[in-house]
Order: C-alpha cells, then sequence, then structure tokens
C-alpha cells in the first residue's frame, strides 16, 4: 500500500498533498515551517493549520501562496488573532482562513452546555464535580 514506518520532514513534505499541523506550540515547534520546508512541498499540495499560529512562519507562507510554490493554505490559527481586516490571508484567492473556530461543532457546544450547567449545579450544592488540578 506503500506506506512507510518513519520519514524525515523533509520526505514527508516532498510526498504529501496534504499537511495538516496538529502541535502545541513550543520553542521546537515556533516556526517549524518556513520557507525552506515550504519550497520542499509540492506545487500541487496545500498546507492545513489548525494548531497554532507560530508554528507556520506566516511572512514565508504568504510568499509561498503568492509564487505558487503551493497550490494553497486552509488557516484557523494565526500568529495575532483576530487578523487584521487588511491582512493579505484575506485577500489571496488561495486561502480558505476561519476565525478560530475549527474545533466548533453542534456536539462541542452542547457538550460544553451541559458540562457548565453540571458545573454551576455542583457548585451551587456545595460539590465540585470537576476540579482544575
Amino acid at each position: 500500500m506503500g506506506v512507510q514506518k518513519a520519514a524525515s520532514l523533509e520526505e514527508l513534505l516532498q510526498n504529501s498533498d496534504y499537511v495538516s499541523i496538529h502541535l502545541v506550540l513550543s520553542d521546537r515547534t515556533r516556526n517549524l515551517i518556513t520557507l525552506r520546508e515550504l519550497e520542499h512541498m509540492k506545487p500541487s499540495a496545500y498546507l492545513i493549520n489548525t494548531s497554532r499560529g507560530p508554528i507556520v512562519n506566516q511572512d514565508d507562507l504568504i510568499h509561498a501562496l503568492k509564487k505558487g510554490l503551493i497550490a494553497g493554505a486552509g488557516l484557523d490559527v494565526f500568529e495575532i488573532e483576530p487578523l487584521g481586516e487588511d491582512h493579505p490571508f484575506r485577500s489571496l484567492p488561495n486561502v480558505i482562513a476561519t476565525p478560530h473556530l475549527g474545533y466548533v461543532t453542534r456536539g462541542n457546544y452542547s457538550k460544553y452546555y451541559h458540562e457548565t450547567l453540571e458545573d454551576i449545579l455542583a457548585y451551587l450544592s456545595g460539590s465540585a464535580i470537576r476540579k482544575l488540578f
């Protein structure tokens, strides 16, 4: 089936049609994707970032999108949120940008609502049911 056990980031980028980022932001992941990595991607490939904006160098991504180094990007996170009204991501034809709500579903909100209601009722009765620490 063509599945490999492990690949370097460069190999992954070179061979992927879609690259979807799912990482926490840390010193190791900040600017993980720069122009160097974007240049390894196929011109027909798409980058999707729903994780944290600074994982992808925004200026390098804008350059790659304008030059056609990659086909497009799906972005739900940005270095600065909310995204400024004059930001290039709002006008590039090969970008789909959402306002950091990729996790929003009817099921999520239903669960949040019910758990919040449970928490309030438990608090009022003097018996917390969820502890943060």
